[in-house]
């Protein structure tokens, strides 16, 4: 089986308040093989990024102006992990 490693960063932390994915990228592993084959975007969240998250990622709004929205790419992401185990990669505790 195909595996999927999954990484993101965002706009802030709660999911509640709006905070979006601003940057998705991901690694396909193949036979427990590390691949070449990946997926990439930064993502125009179509609003403001909390200071603290910046502060984590250093992304900024202006860097992300001329970025596509998440709709704009969710049809290649889905293509990407179809058939896959999606694994994420959480952020370490503070």
């Amino acid at each position: 089986m195909d595996l999927v490693v999954l990484d993101t960063e965002t706009t802030g932390l709660e999911v509640s308040e709006g905070h979006r994915v601003i940057e998705l990228g991901c690694v396909l592993i193949s036979n427990r093989k590390h691949t070449e084959t990946r997926f990439h975007y930064y993502i125009n969240p179509g609003r403001a990024i909390d200071a603290e998250a910046r502060e984590v990622h250093g992304i900024s709004e202006a860097f992300l102006e001329d970025k596509p929205a998440f709709s704009e790419i969710m049809g290649e992401f889905l293509n990407f992990v179809e058939g896959t185990c999606l694994l994420y990669t959480s952020p370490s505790p503070r």
